[in-house]
């Protein structure tokens, strides 16, 4: 699913037009980035948690070449799904 399309079925089954149901979708995924930049969670209960995952920097091998390269340490974004929505995927 695409964003146009999460945007679209959102208005139908709102009941609201397609401009409002983009303002909220950017207004959510906006919130949640402002959130996670500030390194805290946001928790929606049954569904999941959306968090921040430090990753240590490590050695790591060019493919092609096989020279060892280091590959700096990074913060990567981390969906954790919640037991409603796995039970839901699951059936």
């Amino acid at each position: 699913m695409t964003k146009e399309e999460m945007i679209t079925m959102m208005a139908e089954k709102s009941s609201i037009s397609k401009k409002q149901a983009g303002e909220a979708l950017q207004t959510f995924m906006s919130s949640v980035t402002g959130q996670l930049k500030k390194g805290k969670k946001v928790s929606f209960s049954g569904f999941g948690t959306f968090s921040v995952s430090k990753r240590k920097a490590r050695k790591g091998r060019n493919p092609q070449t096989g020279a060892t390269i280091n590959i700096p340490a990074t913060k990567v974004p981390v969906f954790r799904a919640g037991k409603h929505l796995k039970e839901a995927v699951r059936k």
